[in-house]
């Protein structure tokens, strides 16, 4: 076939041109057509990065912007913005014929990636051999200058001295020492927009999640998540958290892949008021859709009351209390001894997770498309 033959008519130039990008079809290739200045440009409508659909997203001068992630490749020349010009996006002619815009189905610039070296949190998640190790995660939130006692920090302190004490390693994240950012509902624009992985992480350097899900992915076998009540729910770092987290579910229901095998995760709910069972019913069921286990009795729990709002003497019967000490301890004993007959056992292949039990149909809702371009 001549080249003549090859082109392929998509539609009314003026008509085109009102529309800065967007996507069109091209002998069933995923195309971002754009116009600016006078000149039309087409590029291949899927991105590089994770194959969000470039034709769906906006110019910033020469530069089309893709709707997931933000990269960016000029939208004529098809090459990436200053500083990965080596990632290119195939590239097609256009031509204006009669007032009609014909594409040249055949790209006169190849797809290229420039070689990125894989995200330390993206390995396969292998343990270690050694003893059980146990993870404690602090959710209070707290003026770094002026800290405070606080109730679900003193337990889970508890828990992990006596871990440490009978020889298992600990580690503590305290979220309020983490800079973070909040999730940016990426999984709202495409199942596949969100990644494993998180896409902040992969983004921003400076997001110090990384520290949370390299506790539980890679490194931790127990889990012990301590949060504060606050008007009848866990504390708003405690969301933030999940939030984030919430792209190791999501790799079960887009990848088929189940990121936490063997993980136990145990909970230390303290506050001034009630909605002990609330607050717990929603943790164990987020961490339950991840894929955690949960030891018998999985958590330990105080409140004053709904009236009792002498916080002062809820700190101090906490501080006092031996029987909520030997309960966080026993807790983390549960939760170890759980871990360890896990870790004896070779896991069977993990089910798509429960409400997850339908697979992500290959092309999706007509986004998938044409994935290599």
């Amino acid at each position: 076939m001549s080249q003549e033959e090859r082109w392929v008519d998509v539609g009314d130039a003026a008509e085109l041109a009102r529309t800065p990008v967007r996507q069109i079809l091209v002998n069933g290739a995923r195309i971002a057509l754009s116009h600016a200045n006078g000149v039309f440009g087409a590029v291949n409508g899927n991105c590089n990065h994770a194959g969000g659909p470039l034709g769906q997203g906006h110019l910033e001068g020469d530069y089309v912007v893709c709707p997931w992630h933000q990269w960016r490749f000029h939208r004529v020349e098809g090459h990436g913005e200053r500083g990965f010009e080596e990632d290119v996006v195939p590239a097609y002619h256009v031509r204006v014929k009669d007032g009609r815009v014909q594409v040249d189905p055949k790209p006169h610039k190849k797809r290229a990636r420039k070689p990125h070296s894989p995200h330390p949190l993206a390995r396969s998640p292998e343990r270690d051999p050694g003893p059980v190790r146990v993870v404690g995660i602090s959710t209070t939130a707290m003026n770094l200058e002026y800290p405070r006692f606080s109730t679900s920090d003193a337990l889970l302190e508890t828990a992990l001295a006596h871990a440490a004490a009978v020889g298992h390693p600990t580690r503590l994240i305290k979220l309020r020492e983490l800079h973070f950012r909040t999730c940016e509902g990426y999984y709202s624009k495409a199942a596949r927009a969100c990644t494993w992985p998180c896409s902040i992480t992969q983004m921003d350097a400076t997001d110090q999640l990384d520290q949370v899900y390299e506790a539980f992915v890679h490194w931790g076998d127990v889990m012990l998540v301590a949060t504060p009540i606050r008007w009848g729910g866990a504390s708003a770092l405690y969301y933030k958290m999940i939030e984030r987290m919430n792209c190791i579910q999501n790799q079960v229901t887009i990848a088929n892949r189940t990121l936490l095998r063997n993980k136990v995760v145990g909970a230390i709910i303290t506050g001034g008021q009630d909605n002990v069972q609330g607050v717990a019913g929603q943790m164990l069921g987020f961490f339950a859709e991840l894929g955690c286990h949960f030891a018998q009795f999985p958590y330990v729990a105080h409140t004053r009351g709904w009236s009792a709002e002498d916080m002062e003497k809820n700190v101090q019967m906490v501080q006092r209390s031996e029987e909520l000490q030997l309960a966080a301890t026993e807790l983390c004993d549960r939760s170890v001894a759980l871990a360890d007959r896990l870790l004896q056992t070779e896991p069977n292949a993990s089910p798509r997770a429960g409400r997850k039990g339908r697979h992500l149909l290959a092309s999706g809702d007509g986004e998938a498309g044409d994935a290599n371009g």
